[in-house]
């Protein structure tokens, strides 16, 4: 086995080098997206306008004594928790960068808020399932003149908020920051779920169809859990190192072999929005120096730890 040493041109061995060699393409271990400012900065934003939103409908609720308000203040705070989780997620991530006891950094901690928040998306479809069909099974009559302005101002609130959350580029792995996504998903549900209320208030209101309200909940539901089920998927298979990029596989295994060598094993794997790392055994007749197989891998979007074993076959 020829010996490797970790870093291009490193000669220091010493244990206070260690660190700074830890990472083969970068000379740290942070490996947060490259929106984590602006991610975490807006994410704050929208979850203080839906939190003074929430105080707002909760105390008109309680003086006018208004249940339709209340109800929406409740919903309200559904979304406050989410925002928490997910900016929260961005400080935590943020402040432990340096931690070592993270031994990849903490580039997935956007990934778990991801995926508890794709959770709480899947309960709230089936909460809304389960109360439209008890409104089909036994309908309840419905002051359309108050909860149609309800229903207005709450999707301008929730529509307002996910563009704060739209996300600033377009992933060059196809998933991105999936912390963001899992909160800006959460809010575009719901601004759907909204615009089929109204279509579904104002047709119970202008025909008389009682059913209209309960069928557009229903409708809403079935897609919020689409969004849950795509959410839980993507956020789940990058907890569970799940091969995030078949592309880039191909890519490196072509690289390495490009001159008779043979990748006898591979691994890719998430960091962070943005950030892959990869473990090669190489086998070669003549194997050439480690340096030289990193310097065919240099320039791969997105890898950005790299550890190679060359074997003589």
């Amino acid at each position: 086995m020829i010996p490797i040493d970790p870093t291009p041109g490193a000669a220091d061995t010493s244990p206070q080098a260690a660190p700074a060699r830890m990472d083969a393409f970068r000379a740290d271990r942070v490996y947060l997206g490259a929106d984590h400012a602006r991610n975490e900065r807006r994410t704050w934003i929208v979850t203080a306008i839906c939190a003074a939103t929430l105080a707002a409908q909760l105390i008109g609720g309680l003086a006018f004594k208004s249940m339709a308000l209340t109800a929406a203040g409740l919903h309200m705070a559904a979304h406050v928790a989410v925002l928490l989780v997910a900016a929260l997620a961005y400080r935590v991530s943020r402040q432990r960068k340096d931690d070592p006891r993270y031994a990849f950094g903490t580039g997935k901690i956007g990934f778990l808020a991801g995926f508890a928040n794709a959770v709480v998306l899947a309960a709230t479809a089936f909460l809304i399932a389960l109360e439209s069909i008890e409104r089909l099974i036994e309908p309840a009559a419905v002051d359309y003149d108050s909860a149609l302005p309800l229903a207005a101002a709450g999707l301008v609130v929730t529509m307002v908020c996910a563009w704060l959350l739209k996300p600033a580029r377009a992933a060059h792995d196809g998933d991105g920051d999936l912390n963001l996504s899992a909160a800006h998903l959460h809010l575009s549900a719901d601004a759907l779920v909204g615009v089929l209320t109204l279509a579904g208030l104002a047709a119970g209101r202008s025909l008389g169809w009682s059913w209209a309200d309960p069928a557009a909940g229903l409708v809403g539901a079935a897609l919020v859990a689409q969004f849950a089920w795509s959410l839980l998927r993507r956020t789940g298979g990058v907890l569970l190192d799940m091969n995030p990029s078949p592309a880039l596989v191909a890519e490196i295994r072509a690289r390495l072999q490009a001159q008779g060598e043979r990748v006898v094993d591979l691994h890719l794997w998430r960091l962070g929005p943005g950030h892959h790392a990869a473990i090669v055994v190489l086998e070669a007749a003549q194997p050439q120096d480690v340096q030289a197989y990193r310097a065919r891998l240099a320039g791969l979007a997105g890898l950005s730890h790299l550890t190679i074993e060359v074997r003589r076959a």
